[in-house]
């Protein structure tokens, strides 16, 4: 509805084809939670990218941009805010509930047994100490939601790195299998090398990635991102685009 701001989804951006499947999934799941305009744009990689998408606003249309990004690193301090030109740009997805219940089913699907299993929970990595921080805070509800430690690790950037943690955590305790929580948002590069770094470091298990690979997108996600949107339409002060670009908004 034009009345209302336009909600600008934006992912990392991927060339697997099946991680832009579920992304567009993503976006189509949201379109049905939300009567606001639905734009689908992308850091990198894959097109459009943001700017284009938010130089193509007609004059006077309002817009808030949703990262569908876990963490809040560097692409939501810094590329998107220079990309969104003065737009509201919303908080990240995560640290948050709902994602710790997609993490937790995740686990229990794939017959985690408390007391039996040691778990790592494993990011794409940053080198923002803020996004490593949300990424343990993660981890940490988990630990808590499943009632056992749960070890944090990355595929680049942060430490420990994932076979570091797999493979200690193997040493540590051979009688238990150790079972990877993948906290990444869909297939593609990231994925793959983490199912690979995973089973080479002694993992019993890594589980698909937040959207899954194929089926209906978790609930969880769509109404994270909408919520994201709600929060900021409701706390900043949006104004429209105008011929020469959007204008500030004050949050």
């Amino acid at each position: 509805m034009r009345d209302r701001p336009a909600l600008i989804a934006v992912s990392h951006g991927t060339a697997d084809p099946a991680g832009q499947e579920r992304i567009t999934a993503l976006a189509r799941a949201v379109r049905t939670r939300t009567p606001a305009e639905v734009l689908l744009t992308h850091v990198d990689v894959q097109s459009p990218p943001v700017g284009e998408v938010v130089a193509a606003l007609p004059p006077g249309r309002a817009a808030v941009v949703v990262p569908v990004l876990l963490s809040a690193g560097y692409h939501v301090k810094v590329d998107l805010r220079e990309a969104a030109g003065g737009l509201p740009v919303a908080g990240a997805l995560g640290p948050d509930e709902r994602l710790v219940e997609v993490l937790a089913r995740r686990a229990l699907g794939s017959g985690f047994v408390r007391g039996h299993h040691r778990v790592v929970l494993a990011a794409a990595g940053s080198t923002d100490a803020g996004a490593v921080a949300d990424c343990r805070a993660v981890a940490a509800r988990v630990a808590a939601r499943l009632g056992t430690e749960v070890t944090d690790a990355y595929l680049s950037a942060a430490r420990p790195g994932v076979a570091t943690a797999v493979g200690t955590a193997c040493r540590q305790d051979p009688a238990r299998p150790v079972l990877v929580l993948s906290y990444l948002l869909a297939p593609g590069y990231f994925q793959s090398r983490l199912v690979a770094e995973a089973a080479a470091a002694g993992a019993a298990a890594t589980t698909a990635p937040l959207l899954g690979e194929s089926g209906p997108v978790p609930v969880e996600l769509a109404d994270l991102v909408v919520s994201r949107y709600r929060a900021t339409v409701e706390g900043c002060s949006i104004p429209g685009r105008t011929a020469r670009g959007p204008t500030a908004s004050r949050c």
